[in-house]
């Protein structure tokens, strides 16, 4: 069956659902539309069976909808209508919210609904709802519909406001009117609207005279003050006092033409003299509410390192930090187990720090040297087990940070990006290195290339993870420690320790580690400063939000069925 996605954006949602499609042989090209012109004339050249659309700020035309069924994925309950569904369920507190896939129709999403998913809602912020329940359920729903659709006698339900099932109604899209916020108000409060906002538009603030966009907001119980005040910053993010309590804010974007979010205290520049940074360590234990980007929990012999860095961007220090904090925590436990993000695992460099310095191609140069640094420091690790856990996504340096690990585990439903060509950049993190030795260079060659998603079935069917479980993080969390614990207490434990430590010396007798950082980077040097493929105005796009859509729908419309184990056999790889 053929599938057309028409989609503003290949994001997350629709990343996720081209792989659970793509994985099923459906043939799914993917148009990001500048105009209706554009739509039509892919509907007439690939005449779809079907269209989908994951993320849609545009009108589909009538000539199209009314000539074929076109799904909308929208994040509302039954009945729910309006731009702004998942803004408007954190702002009144909805305990439980859904995904509806309905049919396009004149009026917006008044169409017919196809399925329906609901969740439990949590108290985080709308960017990380979306990347995982919302996504979740947006996938079960897109696959429900098109089964319903080859089914051939199925019957959409209409919207029917007497019916007490559709208990959602029209919303108007929101504005900062509906996400303002004093100083005075209690900090749960304050948190909601901020959480509501993330990661877009963000709640637009006053701070030290000047307007920002707020956003990665998070309570603390400790700290107090007068509100509106900040009164302590630490890891580039600033505590601003609240009527009972405080709330770190991790990023912040000027309200002038053109600026970017930065974490608080880089977008604050010179507007903070005087504060001494408060330095949590990740081995402190806290005992009341607040935030902090590292920590390290243990349970008996296993250690967990979590590391929450705000979209999974790992800047310059970030990274060093982390490195300080792996090789400490290597004194404590023999098994360690990286958590990464609650939301994301890691996308890499922090592009938008790069962006907004004031000489990117030296901050860029940092940044690489010290992801190298932390990735090298856990794959000397010889006496160690590693365990990597993939609670969100990851991209890009991401990935090679978790390919680092021996082992390497992931929550059902998370999608990789293992490349960085489409950003410019050829890529470091040892990835030459850790890529080829899981999946082979020929497929690692390939893949880095083309530049396409990967969802853990696939990636497992390969070789990339080594296993994923879990429809909810607490559900996978429960698996890794039940995962750690079973290695841990292998009777041959520590000859698996041995084996590690031989094949780390044979695979250097074969080539050293620093021949391929050298390597690697002397292109990177490249992309950086010589800009050879586009890295600047890549990046440019990407961290400003500017839509790109050249080339997407040939990159996006080659199928990768013939990729899967089921035909490995009939495909010659090898291995160089």
């Amino acid at each position: 069956m053929k599938i057309l996605f028409i989609s503003s954006a290949f994001n997350g949602m629709a990343q996720r659902l081209w792989i659970e499609l793509d994985r099923l042989d459906y043939e799914v090209k993917v148009l990001i539309p500048n105009n209706e012109e554009e739509q039509i004339e892919a509907v007439l050249t690939f005449d779809p069976d079907i269209i989908v659309a994951p993320f849609l700020t545009v009108k589909i035309p009538s000539t199209i909808w009314k000539n074929k069924v076109c799904l909308i994925v929208h994040p509302g309950v039954l009945g729910d209508r309006g731009a702004s569904s998942l803004d408007w369920a954190i702002l009144k507190g909805e305990q439980t919210w859904g995904v509806t896939i309905l049919q396009a129709a004149d009026k917006m999403d008044a169409g017919d609904v196809w399925a329906y998913n609901e969740f439990q809602m949590r108290p985080v912020s709308k960017g990380a709802l979306y990347r995982n329940e919302v996504t979740q359920a947006a996938a079960k729903g897109i696959l429900q519909a098109i089964t319903n659709f080859k089914e051939g006698n199925f019957s959409p339900k209409k919207l029917d406001y007497n019916n007490p099932l559709f208990r959602g109604r029209w919303n108007n899209k929101t504005t900062q009117v509906d996400f303002q916020f004093d100083w005075n108000e209690s900090a749960e409060a304050i948190l909601k609207k901020i959480n509501a906002a993330d990661s877009s538009p963000g709640v637009r603030i006053e701070l030290r005279e000047t307007d920002y966009y707020c956003f990665g907001a998070c309570i603390d119980s400790e700290l107090k003050g007068t509100p509106g005040e900040i009164i302590a910053i630490k890891s580039k993010a600033i505590c601003v006092a609240t009527r009972n309590e405080s709330i770190w804010i991790r990023q912040l974007k000027e309200d002038v033409n053109g600026a970017i979010k930065l974490p608080a205290t880089l977008a604050l520049q010179n507007k903070l003299r005087g504060f001494t940074e408060i330095i949590n360590k990740p081995f402190d234990v806290s005992t009341s509410s607040t935030w902090q980007e590292i920590r390290f929990g243990q349970e008996g012999e296993v250690g967990f390192l979590h590391f929450d860095f705000y979209n999974g961007a790992m800047g310059t220090e970030q990274c060093l930090k982390l490195k300080d904090a792996f090789a400490e925590a290597k004194k404590r436990v023999k098994l360690i187990v990286l958590m990464g993000g609650s939301d994301v695992w890691s996308n890499g460099i922090d592009l938008n720090v790069i962006e907004g310095s004031t000489h990117p191609e030296d901050e860029s140069w940092a940044n690489i040297n010290a992801m190298d640094d932390l990735i090298l420091e856990i794959i000397e690790s010889t006496d160690h087990f590693v365990i990597s856990a993939l609670q969100g996504n990851a991209g890009a340096g991401g990935v090679a940070l978790a390919l680092a690990g021996d082992k390497v585990l992931a929550r059902n439903g998370i999608v990789l990006n293992p490349h960085t060509k489409n950003m410019g950049l050829y890529g470091s993190e040892y990835w030459t290195y850790l890529l080829p030795k899981r999946i082979g260079m020929e497929k690692a060659l390939k893949f880095t290339e083309e530049c396409l998603p990967w969802g853990v079935t696939t990636a497992k069917d390969i070789g990339l993870i080594d296993d994923f479980k879990g429809e909810t993080n607490t559900e996978f969390i429960s698996f890794v420690k039940e995962q750690a614990n079973r290695i841990l207490s292998l009777s041959y434990f520590d000859k698996l320790l041995i084996a590690k430590k031989s094949k780390r010396r044979k695979d250097n007798m074969n080539k050293p580690l620093a021949d391929y950082r050298e390597e690697e980077l002397a292109k990177m040097k490249l992309n950086f400063y010589e800009d050879d493929m586009g890295f600047k105005q890549k990046r440019h796009y990407f961290v400003h939000k500017i839509a790109n859509a050249a080339g997407i729908e040939n990159l996006y419309s080659s199928r990768r069925s013939i990729y899967r184990k089921r035909k490995w056999e009939s495909i010659s790889y090898k291995k160089k």
